[in-house]
């Protein structure tokens, strides 16, 4: 067996975790276009995607959070693996986790149903949500700026720094519309696919990376 052959696996193994990554934003992608077209009765433009864990169809949701926290993990094993080592990338990598944490808390806690009256429940799932996004904004922006110090992530880092900046002007969006009769529904849904569009660049690069380590 040659040299090559040996150093093989031990490229392809962590880039099964990019792989995974790719596979779990094809999932969250799937089951959201899924559910708009399940629950026609929750009106986009003035419904969280967290609504649709409430009612029917809600255990797909569910599923939604949890894969978005295993994709989170993945992409934070394959990047520690990938070689970055500056402190920058080592926060993002620790707010990856928080992340993960944050929708495994989303997902036991659902939000209350339009209209409802408050509950201990849908509290805990607000303040998840404000801990998810604001990490989803920090994240993106940390991983940019410590990509030009990674020769296999330096060429990456100025589409890095356009989807962070997508992300962060989708943030802003969200917050400006987070008012009775402005269309929050759909500052949220442009907000989780800009989100769903770095996932699945930094899956997509980070395999590459991973596998040219062998």
């Amino acid at each position: 067996m040659t040299t090559q052959e040996l150093s093989k696996p031990a490229a392809t193994t962590p880039a099964l975790l990019a792989t995974a990554a790719i596979i779990c934003t094809a999932y969250q992608a799937f089951a959201l276009i899924l559910l708009h077209v399940l629950r026609a009765d929750l009106a986009p433009v003035s419904n969280f995607i967290s609504n649709y864990a409430v009612g029917p169809f809600g255990w797909i949701m569910t599923t939604w959070f949890v894969v978005g926290a295993c994709n989170i993990v993945l992409l934070s094993m394959g990047l520690a693996r990938s070689g970055l080592k500056c402190i920058t990338a080592r926060i993002a990598m620790v707010l990856m986790v928080v992340e993960a944490l944050g929708l495994l808390v989303s997902a036991a806690f659902p939000v209350d149903p339009p209209g409802a009256p408050s509950s201990r429940t849908g509290d805990i799932h607000d303040y998840s949500f404000l801990v998810n996004i604001i990490n989803f904004v920090l994240i993106p922006v940390l991983l940019a700026s410590s990509f030009g110090s990674h020769p296999g992530w330096r060429s990456f880092r100025p589409i890095a720094w356009v989807l962070a900046g997508l992300i962060a002007l989708a943030f802003v969006i969200q917050l400006a519309t987070l008012h009775k009769g402005m269309p929050y529904g759909i500052a949220n849904r442009l907000f989780v696919a800009a989100i769903c569009a770095w996932n699945l660049a930094m899956a997509t690069r980070l395999r590459a990376v991973l596998l040219s380590r062998g």
